[in-house]
C-alpha cells in the first residue's frame, strides 16, 4: 500500500488513485509512465519511510477495466525480484516499474496529483483507453415509437444505469430528421472522458438499437455547463 507520511491507509491508499484519459498525444517522454514533478516529490517522501527505500520501486499494473477507464494497481516492488519483461526506469531517484502486461496500454501515461481542490491521492493521465463496452451486449430490448421515443427508452433502460455508477447521465435534447442531439450531465459534464464515452459507447448503442439514426451529436458545453443546442 502506498501511503503519504503522517496519513492513515484510509486517507491515502491505492483506492484513492483515479485515472483520466487525455487526448494530448504530443508527449515525447522517453518513459512508458512518466512521473510529474509534484507527484515525484510525494512518492519519494512516501518511499523514504520504508525500511529499505533504495531496494524498492513503484510498480504499476493495469488490473482491469472500470467504466471507460483502466483500473490500476500501485504498490512497492523489490527491484531485484522484478520480471525480466517489466519496464524499469529511474526518474529523479525513483525506480518506476510498469508490469510487462501493461506496457503497451500505458505508453505516454503520466502519474500526477489531482488538480481539484480537496482531492487526495494520485491520478494517472493515460492517452490510451480500453475497448468500449457496448451496454447492449447480451441484452434483448424492444424499443417502440418514433426515434425520440426509442432514444428515451434506450437511455432510461440501458445507458443511464451504467453512467449513474460514475455520477453521470445522458439526456435527449432533440431530434432533427435522423440526427439525435444529446447532452451529458452530472459526473459526465466536463469530464475528459465524456467525448469518448459518447462516441464509443452511447453512439454505438444507439446505432445498434435504432438503425434509422444516422448521427449522434453531443451538444453539452463542457466548459460553461450550458446547453448550446438552445442558444
Amino acid at each position: 500500500m502506498l501511503e503519504q507520511p503522517g496519513s492513515s491507509p484510509a486517507e491515502v491508499s491505492m483506492s484513492d488513485l483515479t485515472s483520466t484519459a487525455t487526448d494530448d498525444s504530443s508527449s515525447t517522454s522517453e518513459y512508458v509512465l512518466a512521473v510529474a514533478p509534484e507527484a515525484l516529490e510525494q512518492v519519494l517522501g512516501i518511499r523514504d519511510t520504508e525500511e529499505d527505500p533504495g531496494a524498492i520501486g513503484l510498480r504499476v499494473e493495469i488490473k482491469g477495466v472500470k467504466g471507460t477507464d483502466y483500473d490500476y494497481d500501485l504498490g512497492w516492488a523489490t527491484i531485484a525480484e522484478l520480471d525480466a519483461e517489466d519496464d524499469l526506469s529511474v526518474q529523479g531517484g525513483l525506480s518506476v516499474v510498469v508490469a510487462a502486461n501493461s506496457i503497451e496500454n500505458m505508453r505516454g501515461a503520466v502519474l500526477d496529483i489531482p488538480r481539484s481542490a480537496g482531492q487526495g491521492g494520485f491520478v494517472i493521465k493515460n492517452p490510451n483507453r480500453p475497448a468500449p463496452v457496448n451496454p447492449l451486449d447480451g441484452r434483448d430490448i424492444v424499443l417502440t415509437g418514433e426515434i425520440p421515443d426509442k432514444v428515451t427508452q434506450l437511455l432510461e433502460e440501458v445507458i443511464n444505469p451504467g453512467l449513474a455508477q460514475h455520477g453521470g447521465f445522458a439526456a435527449l435534447v432533440g431530434v432533427e430528421d435522423t440526427t439525435v442531439f444529446l447532452t451529458m450531465g452530472g459526473g459526465c459534464q466536463g469530464c475528459a472522458m465524456s467525448a469518448a464515452t459518447l462516441r464509443d459507447g452511447i453512439t454505438t448503442s444507439i446505432h445498434e438499437a435504432i438503425p434509422e439514426v444516422t448521427e449522434v451529436i453531443d451538444v453539452t458545453d463542457h466548459n460553461a455547463g450550458d446547453n448550446p443546442f438552445y442558444t
